[in-house]
């Protein structure tokens, strides 16, 4: 068995800078600056987070960010490791994002920041919409909240009570279709 350090489990992390803001505060002397940095995390299987880090100088913000984006990681059930297992639509705040789950080949069609959070997660085919707000700190947080009501067949069956196989009958191209008992 081997058991890996908490460095090894961090190497394997991929960050992605999204956006950093020049903020000015307005004092006696003059004006003081400071920036803000939003980072998304993930080891490109299924897992994701993102930070907000607030410094006097870039790299320390962009560190900050990173930190806080390690320690908000969470799980996400993929489809084949390469898509979604449902559609979801969600509002957050001015946010509201419409994620799809697509055939094979069909790539990552999304924005900017959204790009951002499912190119770190793993996914290689979703089509995405940001409805409302264009600001990437809300539309990254919109985005994971989204994919945090993501269910697998086998979570569903577990909540329901029933066999995978009674949630999932087949599925023919990107149609899955549910068995109804009258």
């Amino acid at each position: 068995m081997v058991f890996k350090t908490a460095n090894e489990k961090e190497s394997e992390l991929i960050e992605k800078l999204v956006t950093v803001n020049r903020v000015a505060k307005v004092v006696v002397g003059g004006r003081r600056f400071s920036f803000s940095a939003l980072v998304v995390v993930g080891d490109m299987k299924g897992r994701v987070g993102y930070g907000l880090g607030k410094a006097r100088e870039v790299p320390d913000a962009v560190r900050k960010a990173s930190d806080q984006a390690k320690r908000s990681l969470i799980r996400i059930p993929l489809r084949e490791g390469r898509t979604l297992h449902h559609d979801v639509t969600i509002r957050v705040g001015a946010a509201k994002v419409a994620l799809r789950a697509a055939p094979a080949g069909t790539g990552i069609i999304a924005g900017g920041p959204m790009r951002a959070v499912f190119e770190v997660l793993g996914i290689h085919d979703v089509v995405s919409k940001s409805l409302g707000t264009n600001n990437p700190q809300n539309m990254v947080r919109a985005t994971i909240e989204a994919l945090g009501h993501v269910m697998s067949p086998r979570q569903i069956a577990h909540k329901r009570g029933k066999k995978v196989g009674e949630i999932v009958g087949r599925r023919d191209g990107n149609i899955v279709s549910e068995k109804v008992h009258d």
